[in-house]
């Protein structure tokens, strides 16, 4: 049986580092205890996937401030075969093409996805036009060079054509799946502090909001067309710290590792004292200079202890 997973590229998308999150999971999800998740830095939303096909989670509550990305979720959830008879065409019309006619198909749909941002809306997901707003995000992240999704300071979709010989646009399986797992789930296009009312005792709320950069050139927040900044993860580390200080919910977050550049640069451990912390693996290297590489690390705060256990589920 097909698994669901991310049907989108994104940048610090959690598909690789599953396996460790997994082993921070708390121990009421494997008893059946936690009936709730909640993920408001969605993304492509892997830990989600992983997390409702594993364990008896009852309701999930999941937002981000992309609007697109919302509306495609949103698309994914309530017009699964509509979107696969779009993606279908796009998959064709790409596989039959040279690169240079590739080329001008991603151009003319960025184009168009560009000049009708303002049909953005999520009042309406069985409108033609937002079923077709979605597969144009779609055949833009996994034609566009690296998955990237960046606005300019016009809000324009910008990221270059990729250049792939065989993308996967159209994956009837994984999105049908996808549309499966996503039943149980509201969605919605919020800040993350509109998940406060969702929150309560029976909830894992995990956070994966834009990381804080390591160095001034590695700043990549433009996803969304506002920048998340060291004042905005202050608030973050407020609102995280409310949330445990008021309910009993299961709290979890994600974030870079300063200390991969700067050993004394100690803002996260100063911002959520009182909670535990913990380094992980991110697999990948922190530099292709030979002088630099190496294994960068990154970081997960929690509300709860870690307690060392099996990945297999509790029931």
């Amino acid at each position: 049986m097909q698994q669901a997973k991310p049907f989108i590229k994104w940048v610090g998308g959690k598909s690789q580092l599953l396996p460790q999150l997994e082993k921070y999971l708390p121990k009421e999800l494997h008893q059946g205890e936690i009936k709730r998740y909640i993920e408001p830095f969605v993304g492509g939303g892997a830990l989600f996937f992983a997390t409702v096909q594993r364990f008896k989670i009852s309701s999930a509550y999941l937002s981000d401030l992309n609007a697109d990305l919302i509306l495609t979720y949103q698309v994914v959830q309530q017009q699964a075969e509509r979107l696969i008879e779009r993606l279908d065409f796009y998959q064709k019309t790409y596989d039959s093409q040279t690169e240079a006619q590739r080329k001008a198909l991603f151009l003319e749909v960025r184009k168009k996805f560009n000049e009708q941002r303002h049909l953005i809306s999520t009042g309406d997901i069985k409108s033609d036009k937002q079923v077709e707003r979605a597969a144009q995000f779609i055949f833009l992240n996994k034609t566009c060079y690296n998955g990237l999704f960046r606005l300019n300071a016009k809000g324009e979709f910008n990221v270059p054509f990729g250049k792939y010989k065989r993308p996967a646009i159209c994956n009837p399986a994984l999105i049908l799946r996808a549309s499966e797992c996503l039943q149980l789930a509201e969605i919605r296009h919020a800040d993350y502090k509109a998940c406060r009312s969702w929150v309560n005792d029976a909830s894992l709320v995990y956070f994966d909001p834009p990381y804080r950069p390591l160095s001034p050139t590695a700043n990549f927040t433009t996803y969304t067309g506002h920048e998340f900044t060291d004042e905005q993860q202050k608030e973050l580390a407020a609102f995280f710290r409310d949330l445990a200080c008021r309910t009993k919910a299961k709290l979890m977050l994600s974030n870079s590792d300063p200390k991969n550049m700067d050993p004394d640069d100690h803002f996260f451990e100063q911002l959520y004292a009182g909670f535990h912390l913990f380094r992980v693996a991110a697999g990948r290297a922190i530099n292709s200079k030979g002088s630099k590489r190496g294994k960068i690390s990154e970081l997960l705060i929690t509300n709860y202890a870690y307690e060392p256990r099996s990945l297999e589920p509790h029931f």
